[in-house]
């Protein structure tokens, strides 16, 4: 293998300044840095970054580790982590522990499952000398995956971290939740159904406080027998829809967009017109939000800038020494995306006690 001093020597310059071209400086004439350039691209000169590590304390390698790479959630997360890294002269080394994929939904709870495969893969990434860590969750809860003691910098994105000792960096649930409602209230509604997620969810939790606190404040009296409890899946979308409508609700917050899929085709079947006789907004704003008729409104989960608050307190922590306050909790808002799905009526409108499938069969 072709080392930095041959470089140097091919092309007559000093092995420091061959350095600090391969590293992105500029203190280097433009005709100096192109020459080396197409000499490493002749000779395929590889730097050995482990060796630099070694040598210098310092790898420049972030690893990232998530719990399964095809979650919704995941993918823009990790890119923009990646792609901030790279900006700032750090290369990651993504870790994949396909938990999703390998036990479906049974090793939340099952800490034997969780740790025969974390371990190992917090064990290669400190083998290879990582600077720090960044785990990525495939949804928000309270998550044990780095001990009190851990000897690198850690940050666990999209859940809680267990430990105060570090970061956590989350989307704002309970804001989202407010915004819907609040959005909705303004559009006349007031008899607002909920399709939400598992009870036991905190991002079911959160989201529900924050529609609940925007009833509150428009004083609003909040009824239990609105919220139905689905699974995040369409099908419960569709099966809990019935129960709403008969009640008579003008407008119905579907916890994420897969469930609201599930209520237009509920919707569809009855005659029942979205965005005419009945509004529906969601939460995510997956593709399919935009390309179901009429557009689904919906709260953008901003998964980039997740992933770019992670990149960004990662390395402020490993450059300037950065120390997060014990438990910090970083909370990213999400977007309102408002299409076709809500129509605006009359505030008497909203409280008159009728069933929209009644009316629509009329």
């Amino acid at each position: 293998m072709v080392t930095l001093k041959e470089i140097a020597q091919l092309c007559n310059v000093s092995v420091s300044t061959v350095s600090n071209i391969l590293n992105g400086k500029t203190n280097v004439s433009e005709k100096t840095r192109q020459k080396v350039l197409e000499v490493v691209r002749r000779t395929g000169y590889k730097p050995n970054y482990f060796a630099q590590g070694i040598r210098k304390q310092k790898t420049r390698i972030i690893g990232i580790i998530v719990e399964d790479l095809n979650i919704f959630s995941t993918a823009p997360i990790v890119g923009t982590i990646m792609a901030y890294c790279e900006e700032h002269n750090y290369r990651t080394v993504l870790v994949d522990m396909r938990l999703y994929y390998k036990w479906s939904n049974t090793w939340y709870n099952d800490s034997q499952k969780y740790n025969s495969v974390l371990q190992p893969s917090v064990n290669e990434l400190l083998s290879i000398k990582v600077d720090g860590i960044v785990y990525v969750a495939g949804h928000c809860r309270i998550i044990k995956c780095f001990p009190d003691d851990f000897g690198i910098p850690g940050i666990v994105v999209y859940g809680i971290s267990d430990s105060p000792k570090y970061t956590s960096i989350v989307i704002d649930d309970e804001k989202g939740g407010y915004d819907i409602a609040k959005y909705l209230i303004s559009m006349g509604h007031r008899k607002i159904g909920v399709i939400a997620g598992t009870p036991d969810n905190i991002h079911t939790m959160k989201r529900l406080e924050g529609f609940q606190k925007a009833l509150f404040e428009e004083k609003i009296l909040f009824n239990p027998d609105l919220v139905k409890y689905g699974d995040w899946m369409r099908a419960s979308g569709y099966k809990l829809a019935e129960s709403l409508v008969s009640q008579g609700v003008t407008a119905v917050f579907c916890m994420n967009d897969l469930m609201a899929v599930g209520l237009y085709h509920y919707l569809y079947e009855k005659g029942i017109r979205i965005g005419e006789d009945i509004s529906v907004a969601g939460y995510d704003n997956k593709e399919i939000a935009e390309c179901i008729k009429p557009g689904l409104t919906t709260n953008e989960i901003q998964l980039g800038k997740i992933g770019h608050e992670a990149a960004k307190v990662m390395i402020q922590m490993l450059e300037q020494g950065y120390e997060p306050a014990p438990g910090e909790i970083i909370k990213i808002p999400c977007r309102l995306v408002i299409r076709e799905s809500v129509k605006k009526i009359s505030e008497d409108a909203s409280l008159e006690n009728t069933n929209p499938v009644e009316n629509s069969m009329d």
